[in-house]
């Protein structure tokens, strides 16, 4: 592989490169128009482990709201998890807003140009530290994500599974990444392996690394990367208590800031483990138990909560949470589990 392997790209991606709200154009690029590093950084932390489909609207929003890192770091934590309800993995919202205030009262409300300088960032890891230097700073640094590993796996022909190959690819990826637009050349392999290096039937006959790619010589392209088998989820248990009040006022509490669904609004419920554990309903009521289940897979397990619903008067006193009125309660600030909980009980209510 030469210099003329990246060039090769970097001339496709001229042509073909994605359209994205948080992306400057490689046109643009070229007559001096910089990215914005809020912009990078926020969808860089949207797209961990998120489709680009299912990030940009939650982009849009974000930056509608908070046009500027300094906005983000004078929100409200509560404002920000109920606009990031329904994006899933949570402590990215919990982080998002560390990192904007660190980035306000350490730096000026800049964020830092160097690798080194955004690691020291809260929340900021080394491939989000690498996508910030390189796509908005133009460094030479090295971005890998799903689809560069399995660029790098044709292109090199590489059998070893992953994570096992991870460390290989990664340098592998390195040794193309070229000093001249390291920004365009990172997102070039991403577009490459998003549009054309797919994971199923890779359209190898236009592809601008056909020639060089060891895997199509060799027709192992459609096999790889090998990955090693992942262990089946677990299925847990719980219950979800949905009480409304005689003036439409729901019963919720706010998950703690550490765990799973940390900060955001739930309806009161049991522990979640491998049968429904003992526990005490949040306030003392006739409790219904609907037949149908709220079902959500999270990312190490399958969840399955049994919905409990009830309607008491004013006078109720709850155990743990507070009755938010129906000016104030938002479905849409709920994490998708718990709204799928909410829209089953919805027709208790109807």
């Amino acid at each position: 592989m030469t210099t003329a392997t990246a060039q090769d790209l970097l001339e496709w991606y001229d042509i073909h490169a994605r359209t994205m709200p948080w992306r400057v154009p490689p046109a643009a690029r070229a007559a001096g128009v910089r990215p914005d590093p809020y912009h990078i950084w926020m969808s860089e932390v949207m797209l961990q482990q998120t489709t680009v489909a299912a990030v940009r609207d939650y982009f849009l929003r974000f930056t509608a709201r908070w046009p500027t890192v300094a906005d983000l770091a004078a929100a409200e934590d509560a404002e920000v998890m109920g606009e990031w309800a329904g994006l899933g993995y949570y402590a990215r919202a919990r982080n998002l807003l560390k990192c904007a205030r660190a980035v306000v009262s350490d730096h000026g409300g800049q964020f830092p140009d160097t690798l080194a300088g955004l690691l020291s960032l809260p929340g900021v890891g080394p491939y989000t530290a690498a996508a910030v230097a390189s796509i908005a700073f133009d460094r030479p640094e090295t971005v890998v994500d799903g689809n560069v590993e399995r660029v790098m796996a044709r292109l090199h022909d590489v059998h070893t599974p992953l994570p096992a190959a991870k460390p290989a690819l990664t340098a592998l990826a390195a040794a193309l990444t070229p000093a001249t637009r390291p920004g365009d050349y990172a997102q070039a392999v991403m577009d490459l392996g998003a549009t054309i290096c797919t994971p199923r039937s890779p359209a190898c006959g236009i592809c601008p690394w056909r020639g060089p790619c060891a895997a199509r010589l060799a027709g192992t392209a459609p096999e790889l990367p090998k990955k090693t088998p992942k262990k089946p989820k677990p299925t847990r248990l719980g219950i979800a208590y949905v009480a409304r009040r005689s003036d439409g006022a729901y019963l919720l509490e706010r998950r703690p800031d550490r765990g799973l669904l940390g900060g955001m609004l739930g309806w009161p419920g049991s522990d979640w483990a491998e049968e429904i554990a003992p526990h005490v309903p949040p306030l003392e009521a006739d409790w219904q138990t609907l037949s149908a289940e709220a079902r959500h897979t999270f990312t190490h397990f399958h969840l399955i909560l049994q919905v409990r619903v009830t309607d008491v008067g004013l006078n109720a006193v709850p155990r743990t949470g507070d009755f938010l009125p129906p000016e104030v309660f938002r479905p849409s600030d709920l994490p998708t589990v718990m709204r799928k909980a909410f829209d089953l009980a919805r027709s208790h209510f109807a």
